[in-house]
C-alpha cells in the first residue's frame, strides 16, 4: 500500500514571504515529515506493569511533558500512561512487547500530519497561533496545545538550531500547514 501524505498537494518547495535581502540562516525552514511509523501506546489503569522496564528501539518511555529519542525513534509523552511513538524504521517487533492485557497499542501511521519548522523566528511563529508559553520550553520537552483552533502536539527537538515538530490530525493537515505558513510570511520562509 502506498502512503500518501496529507500535505503532498499542498507543500511546495521554494522561498516565500519576506525573504528578500536576508541570508539563508535568517529564514524559517518548513518541511513535512513523512514515511514514519506512528503508534500510540496506552497503559491500562488496572495494569501493575512497571513502564520503566520497557523500551522501544532502545528508547525508554519518557517522563511527563518530555520526549526521548535516538537517531531513528522518538517517544513523546502525551498524558498519564499515554505515549506517542514515531520511527523511521520498522519497530513492529518492539511494539509486541506491550501485552494486550496491560496496554492498548494503536498504529496511527496514516493519521497524522507532521510539520517541522526550524529557525530563529519559530517561537514568534508559534506565538501567533498558540496560547502556550512557548519560551519556557526546552529541547526534549513536549506540549499539547491548540494552534489557530487546531489541536496539536509540539515536540521541541533542538535549540541549536531551533527546531520544533508540530503534529496534528491528518484531517486538519492542510489547514494547519496554511496556518503555519501564513504566520511565517512576515519573516520569510523556505519550504524544503
Amino acid at each position: 500500500m502506498t502512503i500518501i501524505s496529507s500535505l503532498d498537494k499542498v507543500h511546495k518547495n521554494g522561498l516565500f514571504g519576506n525573504h528578500q535581502n536576508k541570508n539563508k540562516n535568517q529564514i524559517t525552514k518548513i518541511k513535512q515529515i513523512k514515511n514514519l511509523k506512528l503508534y500510540q501506546v496506552v497503559k491500562y489503569k488496572n495494569s501493575e506493569v512497571n513502564i520503566s522496564n520497557f523500551n522501544i528501539d532502545g528508547v525508554s518511555m519518557p517522563d511527563a511533558l518530555k520526549t526521548r529519542n535516538n537517531t531513528s525513534t522518538r517517544v513523546i509523552w502525551m498524558g498519564p500512561n499515554n505515549w506517542f511513538v514515531s520511527s523511521s524504521k520498522d519497530i513492529s517487533s518492539d511494539m509486541k512487547k506491550f501485552e494486550e492485557k496491560n496496554f492498548a497499542v494503536t498504529d496511527l501511521s496514516q493519521s497524522r500530519s507532521i510539520i517541522e519548522i526550524e529557525g530563529d523566528m519559530i517561537y514568534e511563529v508559534l506565538k501567533k497561533g498558540s496560547p502556550l508559553d512557548i519560551g519556557k520550553l526546552k529541547p526534549d520537552d513536549c506540549a499539547n496545545t491548540v494552534y489557530n483552533g487546531i489541536t496539536v502536539t509540539l515536540d521541541f527537538i533542538s535549540n541549536k538550531p531551533n527546531v520544533i515538530r508540530i503534529l496534528g490530525l491528518r484531517s486538519f493537515g492542510e489547514s494547519l500547514y496554511h496556518s503555519i505558513t501564513d504566520a511565517c510570511l512576515e519573516f520569510g520562509y523556505e519550504a524544503i
